[in-house]
């Protein structure tokens, strides 16, 4: 297997033990890898796809947290106790393929190998780097922005066009609302209004992303 993300963190002889020591897993098309709530023992990479991590809201409603592509970690958490519980759902958007590092595993790994414990402080610095920013963000960015930065990030993450042609982006926008922490009728606006400035192409379940430069100036 190819080093991927935080794989990188570490040296090539304890990157070489630790990925002797995950299991390759795949999932379909909306495949649930795990749920909110459910016990968590095992971290996972993605090799492969793209993964929404969702969670419950007050009212039952389902929100989209956010998107992660290929070598974006989740379920760092699983590794810090015994009684780690899942705090949302990660749910398989596409065909996806992970890399799966149990807690077992990385217990007796960091006994004989304790330079490893570094892949789990970057994972969960990593973790901490991206909340701070979200909360930042959703305290002093206004919610327009927020929505076009989502697009612009989901953008980035499905772009496979090579520039020669529109990157179809398979989520709705109650998917984009919610990642940008704002509600439908607010990110409809934003998408609508960049819809008619040709930045976007909305179709049912999907959006296109016609132009991309356009779209990450918006972003700024």
């Amino acid at each position: 297997m190819e080093s991927v993300g935080l794989l990188d963190q570490l040296g090539a002889d304890d990157r070489r033990v630790l990925v002797s020591k995950m299991t390759r897993r795949t999932f379909r098309k909306q495949d649930t890898l795990f749920h909110e709530g459910d016990p968590g023992d095992t971290l996972h990479i993605i090799a492969k796809g793209h993964v929404a991590i969702r969670c419950s809201t007050p009212a039952g409603d389902v929100a989209t947290l956010t998107v992660l592509g290929t070598g974006a970690s989740f379920g760092e958490q699983a590794l810090l106790s015994d009684d780690a519980v899942r705090t949302a759902s990660a749910v398989a958007l596409d065909v996806v393929e992970t890399r799966a590092l149990h807690r077992n595993e990385f217990d007796a790994l960091r006994r004989t190998n304790p330079t490893v414990e570094r892949f789990l402080t970057e994972a969960l610095a990593a973790q901490v780097r991206r909340l701070s920013a979200q909360l930042v963000e959703a305290l002093y960015v206004p919610a327009e922005t927020r929505v076009v930065r989502r697009v612009a990030m989901l953008a980035d993450l499905y772009d496979d066009s090579d520039g020669s042609g529109p990157i179809n982006v398979p989520l709705r926008q109650d998917d984009v609302a919610s990642m940008a922490g704002t509600a439908r009728p607010t990110a409809n606006r934003v998408l609508k209004q960049l819809e008619s400035e040709g930045v976007i192409s909305l179709t049912r379940g999907r959006l296109e992303v016609l132009d991309l430069v356009a779209l990450r100036r918006r972003a700024r």
